[in-house]
C-alpha cells in the first residue's frame, strides 16, 4: 500500500492519489531511508587498501567467503558488513603503535554498483543520474535539465520505500524556490516525477490547430460572399 504523505509544500490541487491504494498520512516529511543505501563489504570482493608511506601494506586484497581479509603484519581481519570508512578505521587501529606509528589506511572496493535517482514527467532531460553529495529536490531539477513549457511545478511528487512501505511526497517546487519551505533531502532510489499542466498543453494544442482553423474559416467566407 502507498502511504501518500503530505507535506508543507504540498499542491492544493487533488488531482493526485486518486487510487484507492493510496492513504494519507500525519507525516510532515518524507521518512529517510534506514541505510539501505548504504554500501558494505561482503564475501568475495576485491578491495583496493592503501596505506600512506607503505607499498608493503598497501595492495589488492580479495575478501574469503566470510568478508575475512589476511592482512600482513596484522592477521585476519573481518570486514564482512562494514562501509570502506569503517574497515579503514579497523585496519589503521590494528596497525597503530609498532607497525605504524599514525597510520592512514584508503579502502576503495574494485567494483560498487553506483547509487542512483530518477527524474520524469515534465523535465527536459528525464533519466536515471549518478547520487551526488546533499542531493535536493531542487538539485534534481537542475540536473534533470529543468522544466519543460509544460510543467506543473505545484504537483512535483517524489516516490520512496522504507522498510518495506512506499510513500508519496507531494511539493510545491514554486514555494520551495521561493524560499517559503525547505527544499527535501533526496537519497539513492528517489523517483520524482513532475507534472504536466493541463492549461498549458491546452494551449499549446490550440496554437498549433490555429493557423488551420483561420485558413479554412477565410476560405468558407469568401466562398459565402461570392454567392
Amino acid at each position: 500500500m502507498f502511504a501518500a504523505s503530505l507535506l508543507s509544500a504540498c499542491a492544493t490541487d487533488r488531482t493526485y492519489g486518486a487510487s484507492s491504494s493510496v492513504e494519507l498520512t500525519d507525516l510532515a516529511t518524507l521518512p529517510a531511508p534506514q541505510n539501505s543505501y548504504n554500501y558494505v563489504i561482503g564475501p568475495q570482493e576485491l578491495l583496493n587498501v592503501t596505506v600512506t608511506n607503505s607499498e608493503l601494506l598497501s595492495g589488492p586484497f580479495l575478501t574469503d567467503g566470510a568478508g575475512q581479509i589476511a592482512f600482513p603484519l596484522v592477521g585476519t581481519l573481518n570486514l564482512n558488513g562494514m562501509t570502506p570508512n569503517e574497515a579503514a578505521r579497523l585496519i589503521a587501529d590494528n596497525l597503530r603503535g609498532d607497525i605504524v606509528k599514525r597510520p592512514q589506511v584508503n579502502v576503495i572496493p574494485e567494483e560498487i554498483e553506483e547509487l542512483e535517482f530518477s527524474v520524469g514527467g515534465q523535465v527536459k532531460k528525464p533519466g536515471s543520474y549518478p547520487v551526488v553529495n546533499n542531493l535536493t529536490l531542487m538539485r534534481a531539477m537542475n540536473i534533470a535539465g529543468g522544466q519543460t513549457e509544460f510543467s506543473d511545478l505545484n504537483q512535483v511528487l517524489v516516490f520512496r520505500e522504507v522498510g518495506g512501505q512506499s510513500y508519496i511526497g507531494v511539493y510545491n517546487l514554486k514555494a520551495i524556490r521561493l524560499g517559503n519551505v525547505a527544499d527535501p533531502k533526496l537519497y539513492p532510489n528517489d523517483v520524482v516525477m513532475v507534472g504536466e499542466s493541463a492549461a498549458k498543453r491546452r494551449l499549446e494544442t490550440i496554437l498549433e490547430i490555429l493557423p488551420t482553423v483561420i485558413s479554412s474559416a477565410i476560405l468558407v467566407d469568401r466562398l459565402g460572399s461570392s454567392n
